[in-house]
């Protein structure tokens, strides 16, 4: 059974919406970006398997065949922060593929401290996978020289340390991870959670020019946030939240 729904909102994003019972998080697909026989960018593969037994990553892996790319395709993992429904199936990925991983320093750090505390906690195996290279804040810019894919990367703590955003500024569209959601925000009262950091992580957020708005995970409001008006209408109202 598939419990990813595939919503295509750019020539080359591809969002996977969680829709089962349990917790999971939504990942991203940016295809055809690098150079190579692996040329798929993966966000947040999220969990194995969760707390209901739902088979998160087979889940996703057949949502992704639906649409023409395998696991075996990917070539760069990212994580958005490190928590358990967002990267536990990361070294799933690298298992298949070969795949390089990455997420910021901060978040890195937290993980190899609290962060492992945190898997074990939530009964879920940590990753045995290394940083290729570590997230910074500023452009990323990757594929070949004719054909790049520019991502502005910020640093948006309050959730966990390390929490990473994602600004796609020719397609406008921001992947948030769980920093803001559809009419809502993300915890605060996890370790390494903080209100306050997350107040100015949101405040950063909301000046950007963003048509979409792809959180990690859908609330009762929703899921992906499409056009600029609901978009900033959105954060007016998390804003409220905090």
């Amino acid at each position: 059974m598939v419990y990813h729904n595939s919503v295509k909102l750019a020539k080359d994003f591809y969002c996977y919406v969680w829709q089962g019972r349990g917790n999971n998080c939504n990942a991203v697909l940016l295809s055809s970006v690098l150079r190579g026989e692996r040329p798929h960018i993966l966000v947040d593969p999220g969990h194995v398997s969760n707390e209901l037994g739902e088979p998160c990553f087979d889940s996703l892996a057949q949502a992704m065949e639906r649409d023409g790319f395998t696991m075996g395709s990917i070539g760069l993992v990212i994580g958005t922060h490190s928590h358990p429904d967002h990267i536990e199936a990361a070294e799933s990925v690298v298992e298949q593929s070969g795949a390089l991983f990455t997420l910021s320093r901060e978040e890195d750090e937290f993980y190899r401290n609290a962060g492992k505390m945190f898997f074990q906690a939530f009964g879920a195996k940590p990753p045995q996978i290394d940083p290729f290279f570590y997230l910074e804040p500023g452009d990323l810019t990757l594929g070949a020289k004719d054909d790049k894919l520019a991502i502005k990367v910020l640093l948006t703590p309050g959730h966990s340390p390390g929490s990473v955003s994602l600004y796609l500024e020719e397609d406008k569209i921001l992947i948030t991870g769980d920093v803001v959601f559809a009419g809502s925000i993300g915890r605060t009262d996890f370790p390494g959670g903080s209100s306050s950091l997350l107040r100015r992580s949101i405040d950063e957020l909301s000046q950007l020019d963003a048509e979409y708005v792809v959180p990690g995970h859908s609330t009762e409001a929703g899921s992906i946030i499409a056009g600029r008006d609901d978009v900033r209408r959105n954060f007016y109202a998390v804003k409220m939240f905090i």
